[in-house]
């Protein structure tokens, strides 16, 4: 049976010489991946081989994971363009679909969808002594569904990288209205993709706009989950709003959706029943995103998350809802426009905080042909931003009001 330690911790010290002298290789710069050399193809007897074609040696390491299955490489960070995985996957039947880009500062991801257990046997990244080019090869042999199992897992070595570092715990009694956005995706999860746009930036275009107009007011301080390209955990990005000692947690989203006519803005807010069948297509969607990117979620436990549900309900949903109302009446008076029915519910892990009034918004919807103009245009953009901005402190307002009267 092979043993996870024996795929984990591979790199330049397998991959040959490195050049040097005039050739010697700065390993802190990008690697260029080229489309041209670099290809998914099946073997004999069933094997899968894989080869990336790089502009130079860089430190990687692989792993499986299961449930589904999928092998993960992780490299320094890479030069994907030109690479696509419709001509990454066109002489494969192993491998189902591929994802690669941006993981974490400083390191790219790519994530195969495997079609069946197959476990990485020959690993090497050869490197030309004279040009510095290498070659990442790994062939991946069928293996039996128990081995696959028992060899899967992601390698727990703090020299990795384990995403954005936490921010200072806030300090106990802590007066200050602390607002988390949250752009949605990032990284190697792009969201939604329409004609050369894509989700995750968008996103974090809007979330950057309203941290600065939320700033300026002098009634905010803000945390954003990603100020960059990088992937987030679902569950970090709450674990980073508990430690900033959040008020309020706003997911931002743009998504693509077929179904239930798809466009115009819509708030979100917990249930772990969704109001619509459009709307838990969403959610299951939005609930994958760790596993799209290659996450490993060996030891989650969904009673853990019915005990959040509930807590949720208990403490959160009604201060939830009235944050989601202030929004879309905020949204709608700024001229919107709004879906038409623009309060929903579901059960997206990202809202799953038990003490954090939490929101996902769609602005709108890339599915949506006004939608995506929408979201293209800075003038309109700088509008829905404003609109959001202010929904959020007259939440804070009247949020407040209530909590004294509470007390009384």
């Amino acid at each position: 049976m092979m043993r996870k330690a024996l795929i984990f911790m591979l790199g330049l010290a397998i991959a040959g010489p490195v050049p040097s002298g005039g050739a010697a290789q700065d390993l802190t710069a990008i690697a260029r991946v080229d489309p041209a050399a670099s290809a998914i193809r099946d073997g004999w007897r069933g094997t899968t081989q894989i080869t990336l074609a790089l502009s130079q040696g860089v430190p990687f390491r692989v792993f499986t994971l299961a449930d589904p299955p999928r092998l993960v490489v992780d490299f320094r960070e890479a030069d994907w363009s030109g690479v696509t995985a419709d001509a990454l996957l066109a002489e494969t039947d192993g491998v189902v679909a591929a994802r690669f880009g941006a993981f974490q500062p400083g390191w790219s991801r790519l994530v195969a969808d495997l079609a069946g257990p197959l476990l990485p046997d020959d690993i090497a990244m050869p490197v030309d002594p004279v040009t510095g080019r290498a070659e990442l090869s790994i062939t991946l042999r069928p293996a039996r569904t128990e081995d696959f199992a028992a060899a899967a897992g992601a390698p727990a070595n703090a020299l990795w990288p384990r995403g954005p570092a936490l921010p200072d715990a806030a300090p106990a009694g802590d007066d200050r209205f602390v607002v988390v956005i949250d752009p949605g995706h990032g990284g190697i999860d792009p969201g939604a993709e329409r004609d050369g746009v894509t989700e995750k930036d968008l996103m974090l275009t809007i979330a950057r706009s309203l941290r600065d107009t939320l700033v300026r007011s002098g009634l905010a301080d803000v945390v954003l989950t990603r100020d960059e390209d990088i992937f987030v955990s679902l569950e970090r990005r709450v674990a980073l709003a508990h430690r900033a000692g959040a008020d309020v947690f706003v997911s931002l989203h743009a998504d693509i959706l077929s179904q239930g006519g798809a466009q115009g803005a819509t708030v979100y807010t917990l249930s772990d029943a969704a109001s619509d069948s459009a709307t838990e297509q969403l959610a299951a969607r939005h609930n994958r995103a760790d596993i799209i990117a290659g996450a490993d979620l060996t030891g989650s436990d969904d009673q853990v998350a019915g005990i959040l549900l509930d807590l949720a309900r208990q403490e959160t949903e009604p201060r939830s809802l009235a944050l989601a109302n202030s929004l879309v009446a905020g949204m709608k008076a700024a001229g919107g426009p709004m879906n038409s029915r623009p309060l929903r519910r579901a059960g997206f892990s990202v809202l799953k905080s038990a003490d954090i009034p939490s929101i996902l918004v769609e602005v709108g919807f890339l599915s949506s042909e006004r939608d995506l103009n929408n979201l293209r245009d800075p003038v309109w953009r700088a509008v829905a931003v404003a609109a959001m901005a202010d929904a959020i402190l007259a939440w804070r307002d009247r949020d407040e009001a209530r909590r004294a009267l509470v007390r009384q």
